[in-house]
């Protein structure tokens, strides 16, 4: 063992990386050799095992804490590792299969102090938590932990943030988005934080990495600063990549780092949240003084950003004094279990709630009404609403994960100690991957469904399809939930999408921490005419804060009224739920934190019966948990018994109501390279000559599908590259079965498997420099492609441009789209699963 793994250590340092952490073999390896040790190999031995083996429930840290605790019984024998040495490093896994062991050695004659010392330290102790509380009046050192948990000795232990902190600057000016931080053509090496880490900005300049070891040089810590920063998805591995260059090591965690400093005009929500997941401290400033190479110093507390001189280059104010813990905490979430642990503790002994923390925020009552969001999110609190800027942790009903972040989520979920879900139904996809899966990928499919259902949860199959378009059907109304997804925008009821680790949280937990964010109305009025689609409709968003002056393309000073907010909409209610999705999906590009839409309970109650159908179908064949799909059926069934949605108040307050009339909306809208607030008209780009047309992606359903069938014609193959991806692999199934394969194949089409396809890049991708339409997502720079053009726009614009070869006029693209009229109830008809023929 020792052999392979210094061969491949070795190979990693010549990267510039520590080996990766050991294995559950491994660890078994070397705790034989830690009995019998070999001469000279004694401190690399011991070494290993306490620094190099992930804490929680790992399979390689149940061996770890199996042999500590055989050494503390007297079961087995090292001459390297005492029993009070064992105890020690027991402490040290953080919590899960230590924490029984620890407990065991309360009463123990010799061990019981330093059993006690180690477990007062420790956060994750729901396995022992009540077992400790009964002991307590009986055992003195089981007293002791209580006490201890009491008193917050795992938070007063820590060092505060300082009054001032001296950093060197590196500055990526304009945006820098989680591409940049985490490039999806580098998205299977994700969960080895190190390597993933070396991609980090090469894309931007390929020199970067190289300035931040120099910069660090000067003697200080780096703070990364940029004009936007964090943009995009939801990805923690763009947090991770980050911290690995300008973090600190974690003790005993191996391979991975927390804290830093970021500081931006903008910082987007999602990656704000995982900074502070993370123990990072992010700062929303000016960063228009500050540039490479300088040193600063940032006075938390006084809000000021200086230089060596002592010239205020900037001011600001921390998003909430709570920063001040999680950091000294080690990031959000430990910050929260930790306070929960020192809440129940103090219940147990009869004490007053502690005033070592600091207070989480609760904005102040007003008379007016509240809006939807409020409400679905007040419900999920047990209350009538919750008003922006208070402090809440919602009930998690759904929680999603997919493949490139899965192996991640599942990493944090054994540092929680998770063994089996809280939240009401966890579901993991493999959309990403399964077309062009490489071995880890393939790895990854064998073992994670098997992870995931152990803990009841619900894992799809690689080309079942979209994880939304997959989600969504497991939906229950006016619930919240979550998802490792930027894109995770529930159509009905509302989810807050976060990076890995605050998704494993919410799966394992069953809440989530919300700071509840300002909401901003967008009301539609009128009637499109003919040939305006729904993503026309989507890009007019945007269109209309750039004329009100809400919405700004250039990153420096960017303004962006959707930034952090939830993006409400109403005035569309005749559209299916699948439609509804597609104007959910596209907040993330708004950087809103969430978005709802109200609905008709007919829609809503078309949707879950024949939702209802197919999970019954997935009982049928297999998938597991079945104990998870039935009681979602069950709850399914319950609503629909008795239908009922919740509606915001007439006088409910939004930080802005912009109106949008879908009768001035003239001409198609398409977002421009390469920027999704970048939008025009269509006659403002009208004649670009395109090289590649993708139709896919989780922005679109059946509906697209039928109608670029009957926009591309009988013709014969397109002069550009077409490639077609349906989201779910019912769609797939049904429009094979309307013989539509067979019509898009003639035209050349490349046929994607159900799946994410070119939407992130991170398998397929097009031709460098090519100039592409598609309906995906997003269209940051070498997304799909190196040095790619990618506009956005409708499915019925992408057909018709497939056939011409370049961007239609406005007149030839009504002309071309006429020819859906009269077929709208065929074309675009909700695919219902519980009709017979389905």
């Amino acid at each position: 063992m020792l052999k392979a793994y210094r061969q491949e250590a070795a190979k990693r340092q010549e990267m510039g990386i520590p080996p990766k952490p050991l294995t559950e073999s491994q660890v078994k390896a070397l705790c034989e050799r830690l009995q019998t040790p070999p001469k000279g190999e004694e401190a690399e031995l011991v070494a290993l095992l306490s620094h190099r083996v992930p804490p929680g429930v790992d399979p390689a840290a149940r061996v770890k804490a199996r042999f500590l605790a055989s050494l503390t019984k007297g079961e087995l024998k090292s001459p390297l590792i005492s029993p009070e040495e064992a105890v020690r490093l027991l402490g040290s896994m953080g919590g899960g299969y230590n924490t029984s062991a620890l407990f065991d050695l309360l009463g123990h004659p010799d061990l019981k102090q330093a059993a006690a010392e180690a477990l007062s330290r420790l956060l994750i102790v729901p396995d022992v938590f009540d077992k400790v509380v009964a002991d307590a009046p009986t055992v003195p050192h089981a007293d002791a932990v209580l006490t201890a948990w009491a008193d917050g000795l795992w938070f007063t232990e820590k060092e505060a943030l300082p009054e001032a902190l001296t950093v060197t600057v590196f500055k990526v000016d304009g945006e820098s988005n989680t591409d940049d931080f985490s490039p999806a053509s580098e998205a299977w090496s994700r969960p080895d934080i190190p390597l993933h880490a070396l991609s980090m900005l090469v894309s931007r300049d390929e020199t970067a990495l190289a300035t931040i070891e120099e910069l660090k040089g000067k003697g200080h810590p780096v703070a990364f600063v940029g004009d936007v920063v964090g943009t995009g998805s939801s990805r923690k591995s763009a947090t991770n990549s980050l911290l690995w260059h300008i973090g600190d090591e974690i003790p005993f965690v191996p391979n991975k780092r927390a804290g830093g400093v970021v500081l931006g005009g903008k910082i987007a929500p999602i990656f704000f949240n995982t900074l502070e997941d993370a123990g990072a401290l992010p700062i929303e400033c000016d960063v228009s003084a500050l540039a490479t190479g300088q040193v600063i110093t940032i006075r938390p507390y006084e809000g000021t950003v200086t230089g060596e001189d002592g010239t205020v280059l900037s001011r600001f104010a921390l998003k909430t004094e709570v920063l001040f813990d999680e950091v000294r905490a080690g990031g959000r979430i430990p910050l929260i279990i930790g306070r929960n642990l020192t809440d129940m503790a103090r219940k147990a002994k009869g004490l007053a709630p502690s005033g070592l923390f600091r207070a989480t925020p609760v904005a102040q009552e007003k008379p007016c009404g509240y809006t939807l969001a409020q409400k679905i999110v007040g419900r999920a609190c047990g209350l009538a609403g919750v008003r922006p800027g208070t402090y809440c942790e919602p009930k998690m009903a759904t929680v999603g994960s997919q493949d490139t972040t899965g192996p991640m989520t599942r990493d944090e979920l054994t540092e929680l100690a998770c063994l089996s879900f809280s939240s009401g139904l966890v579901m993991q996809s493999f959309c990403h991957t399964a077309a062009y899966p490489r071995l880890v990928d393939i790895a990854m499919h064998d073992s994670l469904p098997g992870f995931v259902e152990e803990r009841g949860g619900v894992a799809l199959s690689p080309g079942d399809g979209v994880i939304h378009s997959f989600l969504n059907r497991m939906l229950l109304p006016d619930t919240v939930g979550t998802g490792g997804d930027s894109h995770t925008r529930f159509p009905m009821g509302i989810s807050f999408p976060a990076g890995s680790g605050l998704v494993a949280f919410a799966a394992a937990m069953g809440v989530m921490p919300l700071d509840m964010p300002e909401s901003v109305l967008v009301r539609f009025t009128g009637t499109p005419k003919p040939g305006i689609t729904l993503r026309d409709i989507v890009n007019a968003i945007p269109f209309a804060a750039i004329e009100k002056g809400l919405l700004t393309v250039p990153k420096e000073g960017k303004k962006n009224i959707f930034s952090g907010r939830i993006l409400e909409m109403e005035g569309l209610d005749h559209l299916s739920v699948d439609e509804a999705f597609e104007l959910t999906d596209a907040s993330a590009e708004r950087s809103a934190a969430a978005s709802t839409i109200r609905l008709s309970e007919a829609q809503v109650t078309t949707y879950l019966r024949s939702n209802v159908a197919l999970l019954k179908s997935m009982v049928e064949k297999g998938y597991e948990s079945k104990a998870t799909l039935e009681a979602r059926i069950a709850a399914m069934e319950a609503w629909l018994e008795t239908p009922e949605l919740l509606t915001a108040d007439a006088d409910a307050e939004y930080a802005e109501v912009i109106e949008i009339d879908l009768a001035s909306l003239t001409e198609p809208i398409l977002a421009c390279p390469n920027d999704p607030d970048d939008v025009k008209r269509l006659s403002e780009v009208a004649g670009t000559k395109m090289d590649e047309v993708f139709i896919g992606s989780c922005m679109t359903h059946i509906g697209h599908f039928r109608a670029a069938a009957a926009l591309l014609g009988g013709e014969g193959e397109v002069p550009v590259r077409l490639w077609m991806a349906p989201p779910t692999v019912m769609d797939q199934e049904q429009l094979r079965r309307e013989g539509l394969y067979n019509a898009l194949g003639r035209t050349g089409a490349r046929m994607e498997i159900p799946g994410c396809s070119l939407c992130m890049g991170n398998q397929a991708r097009v031709a460098a420099g090519a100039t592409v339409l598609s309906t995906s997502t997003r269209n940051f720079p070498n997304r799909i492609g190196d040095g790619a053009k990618v506009f956005l726009g409708s499915a019925e614009l992408a057909a018709i441009t497939a056939r011409l070869g370049h961007l239609p006029d406005v007149a030839t693209y009504f002309e071309k789209v006429a020819a859906l009229e009269g077929q709208k109830e065929t074309v675009y008809r909700f695919l219902d699963l519980s009709e017979k023929e389905a």
